[in-house]
């Protein structure tokens, strides 16, 4: 199988830290470029990659026939943008979530990516990790019985103002970083759309959402979460139905922040836990992108998908009373 050729646009720390080096050591794919603004900032990727190429330009990177692929870490603002770039100059794409700032603006990227026939795909990454494949599931095996209740938390700690997450101009806030996966992940692991959101509390610094409270109901279930990037770190996400409970206490940073686990209890108060400590699912992520390309393996998360993400969290902004401003 011909190796896909990934291009990394931008030499973020998440790209440093994690995509990068899960495009180097995935199966079937290989790290080629990076676009930079400096041969600096690309000298700590060329350390585990030395054979590295490196651009600075970004349009230079698209123009080249040595790239198949470009995955995208740019700040949020600039995703559709570069995104749409890319497809016209014939590449494939795995942007980094949001993939938009509004539903919308992620139709104008469905079309491209129609119209070219090439891969555009929202680089959301638990979607990829068997523990959340497995609470699918359980869930639709009925082994919790009818579900009544979805509750999730994430939160981190970050005051920086110049970070592009506390940055209006760069599409920063806490509902797109990691709303994503705190009201994405009930919408992935139950197959539902949120009817309505009956309760949003957004708390804003300077223009930027840090805190968002958010409460919603869906076709089968209760949904109440919230993400908050001013509290100490925390994540988990808990299911309760009639006759039992799933709980993630690693759900999102699986790996890094802990053990992926699921803790099943039934009615009786029973529990039995499932372990996945040996799986890296950024590698999981490129692997399945690059089956998508080669083997003509649907990809698990499609921009219709991020698209609904999307849209929950539109109509979270739009219940609370002071909008996205």
């Amino acid at each position: 199988m011909t190796p896909v050729r990934f291009g990394v646009l931008g030499a973020s720390k998440f790209a440093l830290e994690h995509m990068s080096r899960a495009i180097h050591e995935a199966e079937g794919a290989v790290f080629a470029a990076l676009a930079t603004s400096s041969e600096e900032k690309a000298a700590p990727f060329r350390a585990f990659n030395p054979a590295l190429r490196v651009f600075t330009d970004y349009d230079a990177m698209l123009a080249s026939d040595e790239i198949d692929a470009v995955y995208i870490p740019l700040p949020n603002h600039l995703h559709i943008a570069w995104s749409l770039k890319a497809l016209e100059a014939g590449k494939h794409v795995l942007c980094e979530k949001p993939v938009a700032m509004q539903a919308q603006d992620i139709d104008r990227l469905i079309a491209k990516r129609d119209e070219t026939g090439l891969l555009a795909a929202e680089a959301y990454m638990i979607v990829h990790h068997p523990q959340w494949q497995r609470v699918r599931e359980i869930l639709a095996a009925g082994e919790i019985g009818a579900l009544a209740r979805v509750e999730a938390a994430f939160s981190y700690d970050n005051r920086d103002a110049q970070n592009i997450r506390n940055r209006p101009e760069t599409g920063g806030g806490a509902l797109g970083d990691i709303g994503v996966y705190a009201l994405g992940c009930a919408r992935y692991a139950t197959g539902e759309e949120p009817l309505e959101i009956t309760r949003a509390a957004i708390t804003r610094e300077h223009g930027v959402d840090v805190t968002a409270d958010v409460s919603a109901r869906f076709p089968s279930f209760a949904y109440h979460g919230y993400v908050s990037m001013r509290m100490a770190p925390f994540q988990e996400v808990r299911f309760h139905g009639q006759e039992g409970v799933i709980v993630l206490k690693t759900p999102f940073n699986a790996g890094v922040a802990g053990v992926a686990a699921i803790e099943i209890r039934d009615a009786t108060g029973t529990m039995r836990v499932e372990q996945f400590p040996r799986v890296r699912q950024y590698v999981c992520q490129v692997e399945n992108f690059v089956r998508a390309l080669r083997e003509g393996v649907a990809y698990p998360w499609s921009l219709e998908d991020a698209r609904g993400t999307q849209a929950m969290i539109d109509m979270v902004f739009d219940a609370d009373q002071g909008g996205r401003g």
